[in-house]
């Protein structure tokens, strides 16, 4: 106990036991001000975070070595023998700012009333000093029945730390549990906690490379360490802490399992990782352990990551992290197999035979692995071999393969110009990543992993645990590209035939293969540069690609893929697709169908490997139908001449249609209403449909007619409004959608011949696919008519509705406000595409905007990226003619920035025309 503690409770003690609330006054002043004390000292970084930890876990002994004191002095207390024993992280010595204490009473038989009583001091005590208490009251006997019925008691067991007390209790549980922990009990804990780290690793994150990760519990994260600490003492037979003071680093860089290298790396992660977590402490206020977006730049600035060149801090403080993570990873792989080894000699008493195996390598338990004396340092051709023969035979890869893999892979610098290493990287990266009868189905993770890659490609070292600090991509760009390869593989297999039935078609008749998987490999390796990714990946792509042993051809090819790899996302996304100006552009890019292929798997796979909720039907959808467009005038289609031509075809198909439904008479007349652009706008049956909506309207003479139409094969709903044109239509429909909680993905804008507007809008519900209860297209009718006929609030429902929005954590992504005017990109309109933070009400406060500044909008075309949205409108003015003025191009410019801006300290970006 502090000195100065003893003496505050020695002086109230000097007429008796203290009262309870004098007792609970002096502790709470102590636990106060010696937590005040350490977060001071740990946030002016005088006090490293394990060293904090261990402070905190003293100052928690101190609190409950008093209490323990105190209880004895009650009166009536019991002379029974007790041991009050830290157990978990804090019998480890180390605690987080709002970590429970885990505490065992340890007593020799079940407790008396008179020992409850004293128990239940202590208990009342820690709760009303605010402190969260884990407890357990057990006999010895108690203990060891316990741990061997649940793991979970065992390990918390293997930290035991007596604190006051009787000690000998602790001491014969300790021998006890030592002693028990052998042959068939060590075999099934190690594979115990080999199993749970499995588990947990998928509840928490299977992927160390999530961008919001579990620093306790997520893969290559605190816990992990914990359980390297568990299996290497069980293994090496000293699994019962046997000291009072518990190492500042973790006890396994002690084991001399390690080489030097290694144990500096353990050292380091353990460090970082603790410093990082009481951080995140004692900035929630909380027990809180997923570094979310809004206390990642605060920690990194604390930590002092600041911004350098175009990197910003926060994304060099989570680096950092990803690259500890995938630190402890690899430890894992190195010591892991040493500690199954020890196992196997503990069991059995000897190893499983070496049996010669295929090539130059050997088999030990059917897994391959080298030869031993290793001579990767001299032969490092040797480890790619290894893997080869692993991916030919479909053997799977010995733990001890592994190791000396992560051991020996910083030789692989002098392959960078092999060929025969070159020729061996792409047939592992071309492999078929989606045979779930191949032992192991994919091999680039383990390239990455073990570091092969980052030695044998320099410039993929440069994203290796690189951060995009947004919403939109949930993996690093390293994982994300691994991703995408796994994703290419899927759709060349056939797995998701049933979803982009285009793209298996086209995957089976590959004849640049080698050239898309490249391509694939490399279309992000330029992020974190400064500048255009794309561009620089290409100028990449031209310098890695012939030291792959690619030809002139795939090496072009694979740098114009680079090039483009989001021209197509871009357009289909973000651009009218029924303008013909869009689609020729397009086509004038690409010139070759080969081309157009290749780019679209690769925008599939790119998309499919950002988050699971960035593809749906809907953008399958849409690049479905440019690719099909593009490809008809790549075939020689889609010349201007034949515009007319298609007009024609099109209202013929809808006089065929429709003339055993409608009148001859409301057959004419609704051929007559719709412009030219209407009619390529649209197929037949919605042509058939929208004839009798607008022949039901003539007939009830409804001033609004409003549809909703499921389409769950494209993963939207389509609202058709018919109503009287007037300034501010598609505002008013975009606020009442808001506040039905309908994002607008897609919008056509028709004014018909008599007037009358046709206006069409795709939406999705908050999970990204279509409305189809009828209850949920009852109220879309239902709150666009009232919008329309003035009985909606449209403002009170729209601040209803962001109430609702983005959390804290969203709130910390940076979406700076941009617009950017193009008068090239279609013939007829002036196309303007907005920037912004994502948000309720978005749509209608820019369309709002656009009616202020008297345009008309043809069309829309709405996207997000995480919390950016991207808001395309093609518009012209009120005579139908572009916009071009200077002055008038800068008045729209400032009205949609101040539409835009919703928070005043938020400040316009840079726009251009």
């Amino acid at each position: 106990m502090a000195p100065s503690l003893q003496s505050a409770i020695d002086a109230v003690s000097a007429k008796g036991a203290p009262a309870r609330e004098t007792a609970l006054t002096i502790l709470r002043r102590h636990l106060g001000a010696g937590h005040a004390e350490i977060r001071h000292g740990f946030e002016r970084r005088k006090l490293p975070g394990v060293a904090a930890a261990r402070a905190l876990a003293a100052v928690a002994d101190e609190i409950v070595s008093a209490l323990f004191s105190l209880s004895a002095s009650q009166e009536d207390a019991t002379e029974e023998p007790l041991c009050l024993c830290a157990t978990g992280g804090y019998g480890a010595g180390l605690l987080a700012p709002f970590s429970d204490i885990d505490i065992l009473f340890l007593i020799p038989e079940a407790p008396s009333t008179a020992m409850t009583a004293r128990i239940e001091y202590i208990l009342y005590a820690l709760w009303d000093l605010g402190l969260r208490v884990g407890h357990a009251t057990r006999s010895i006997t108690t203990c060891l029945k316990d741990a061997a019925s649940d793991i979970t008691i065992r390990t918390a067991l293997l930290d035991l730390r007596p604190i006051s007390g009787d000690l000998s209790l602790a001491r014969e549980l300790r021998t006890i549990l030592g002693n028990d922990l052998q042959n068939d009990t060590l075999c099934q804990f190690i594979k115990g906690k080999i199993d749970e780290r499995q588990r947990r690793h998928g509840r928490f994150g299977d992927n160390p490379y999530m961008v919001e990760p579990n620093i306790k519990e997520g893969r290559g994260a605190i816990r992990d360490l914990q359980t390297l600490n568990w299996m290497g003492r069980a293994a090496l037979g000293c699994a019962v802490s046997g000291t009072a003071s518990p190492p500042p680093t973790p006890s396994f860089a002690s084991f001399g399992l390690l080489t030097e290298r290694e144990t500096n790396r353990a050292r380091r992660a353990w460090e970082f990782l603790w410093t990082v977590r009481l951080h995140l402490h004692y900035i929630t206020g909380r027990a809180e352990e997923r570094l979310t977006f809004d206390v990642q730049p605060v920690i990194g600035g604390r930590m002092g990551y600041a911004s350098h060149g175009r990197q910003r801090g926060v994304e060099r403080f989570m680096r950092h992290y990803f690259l500890t993570a995938r630190d402890v990873m690899r430890l894992t792989h190195v010591l892991q197999p040493v500690v199954l080894l020890h196992l196997q000699d503990q069991a059995t008493g000897t190893q499983p035979p070496a049996i010669p195996g295929p090539e130059n390598f050997e088999r030990q338990a059917g897994r391959l692995r080298p030869v031993e004396p290793v001579n990767f340092a001299t032969n490092p051709r040797a480890m790619f071999q290894l893997l080869d023969c692993a991916r030919r035979m479909d053997i799977e890869l010995h733990p001890f393969a592994v190791q000396q893999i992560i051991r020996n892979e910083r030789h692989a610098i002098s392959l960078r110009n092999d060929p025969e290493t070159a020729r061996i990287f792409l047939d592992l990266l071309c492999e078929p990543s989606a045979d779930p009868n191949r032992v192991v189905p994919f091999w680039l993770p383990i390239l990455n992993e073990t570091g092969l890659i980052g030695r044998l490609l320099p410039d993929w070292s440069r994203v290796v645990g690189q951060m995009q600090f947004d919403s939109y991509h949930i993996y690093t760009v390293d994982e994300h590209i691994i991703e995408a390869v796994r994703m290419m593989g899927q759709i060349e297999a056939g797995q998701m035939a049933d979803e982009i039935p285009l793209a298996y078609n086209l995957a089976r008749d590959l004849r640049s293969r080698r050239a898309l998987y490249v391509a694939v490999l490399l279309h992000d390796i330029g992020k974190g540069r400064g500048g255009d990714h794309s561009e620089i990946g290409a100028d990449l792509a031209l310098e890695i690609c012939p030291q792959l042993g690619l030809d002139n051809e795939e090496t072009d090819t694979v740098s114009w893929l680079v090039l483009h790899h989001l021209l197509l996302s871009h357009t289909a996304f973000t651009r009218d697709i029924d303008d013909p100006r869009t689609i020729l552009d397009l086509a004038d890019t690409i010139q070759s169908p080969e081309r157009l292929r290749l780019l679209l798997l690769l925008t599939i796979a790119d998309m499919r490997a950002v988050s699971p909720k960035v593809w749906n039907a809907w953008k399958a959808t849409l690049l479905r139908e440019l690719f099909s467009r593009v490809a008809e005038v790549l075939e020689g289609g889609l010349a201007a001449t034949e515009r007319d031509v298609r007009v024609n075809h099109a209202r013929e198909l809808a006089r065929d249609g429709l003339s055993s439904v409608l009148p001859a008479t409301s057959i004419s007349h609704f051929l007559e209403l719709g412009y030219p652009s209407y009619w390529l706008g649209f197929d037949t049956d919605t042509h058939m449909r929208h004839a009798r909506l607008v022949h039901d309207s003539d007939r009830y003479l409804s001033p609004v007619t409003v549809e909703a139409l499921p389409l769950p094969d494209r993963g939207v709903t389509e609202i058709t409004v018919l109503c009287a044109d007037h300034p501010g239509l598609f505002s008013q429909i975009a606020g009442a959608l808001a506040v039905a909680g309908a994002s607008i993905v897609d919008a056509r804008i028709h004014t018909l011949s008599d007037g009358m507007a046709l206006d069409t809008f795709w939406v999705q519900d908050s999970d990204g696919c279509s409305f189809e209860e009828p209850h949920q297209l009852s109220r879309l009718n239902r709150l666009v008519e009232q919008a329309l006929s003035g009985r909606l609030d449209l403002e009170k429902g729209i601040a209803e509705a962001s109430h609702h929005s983005a959390s804290r954590r969203m709130r910390a992504i940076h979406v700076p406000p941009r617009v950017v005017i193009d008068n090239a990109a279609s013939e007829r309109h002036t196309v303007i595409e907005v920037n912004g933070r994502d948000r309720p009400g978005l749509l209608h406060d820019v369309t709002s905007a656009l009616n202020r500044q008297s345009l008309q909008i043809s069309s829309a075309h709405i996207t997000t990226y995480g919390m950016r949205a991207v808001d395309v409108f093609y518009v012209r003015d009120l005579l139908g003619m572009k916009i071009t003025d200077p002055n008038r191009l800068s008045q729209i410019r400032s009205a949609l920035l101040t539409s835009l801006i919703t928070d005043p300290n938020q400040t316009p970006a840079q726009t251009t025309a």
